[in-house]
């Protein structure tokens, strides 16, 4: 059966050429053998890797922590429910950083009803909160 060629699983997979490339280099697609001719030559899996990478990134998994759940897939005693606890901690992660975010809003929010938008930037409150020592939450 023939591979197929990087712009193939490109189109597939629905990401960019680089991207396939960056995979390959970030070791979460094995660099797969070459054509008589020199072209890469991908298995038809290839194709679902890089899904599942992409997929894996829209919920919020780093590429470090993709490899990690590659790795594990690969593995066949791995047990459901490390993938389990891998997404809980997940989970958790983006529960913390919505917090931040939504500090951080907070803060912003308070700083623009100080401002009345007129005046010289001298004295822009938004500004003088940024330069002072104290807390802007």
């Amino acid at each position: 059966m023939r591979g197929l060629k990087i712009g193939e699983v490109a189109k597939q997979a629905g990401v960019k050429v680089q991207t396939v490339y960056y995979y390959e280099r970030r070791g979460l697609l094995p660099r797969p053998p070459r054509t008589g001719s020199n072209y890469r030559s991908y298995p038809a899996e290839a194709v679902l890797r890089v899904r599942f990478i992409k997929r894996a990134q829209e919920l919020g998994f780093t590429l470090k922590e993709i490899k990690e759940l590659l790795a594990l897939r690969a593995t066949p005693r791995t047990r459901c429910g490390e993938i389990r606890e891998r997404a809980k901690a997940k989970v958790k992660h983006i529960d913390d950083k919505v917090r931040t975010l939504q500090a951080m809003r907070r803060a912003l929010t308070k700083l623009i009803g100080e401002c009345s938008g007129s005046g010289p930037v001298s004295q822009c409150p938004i500004l003088e909160a940024m330069g002072s020592e104290e807390d802007v939450s």
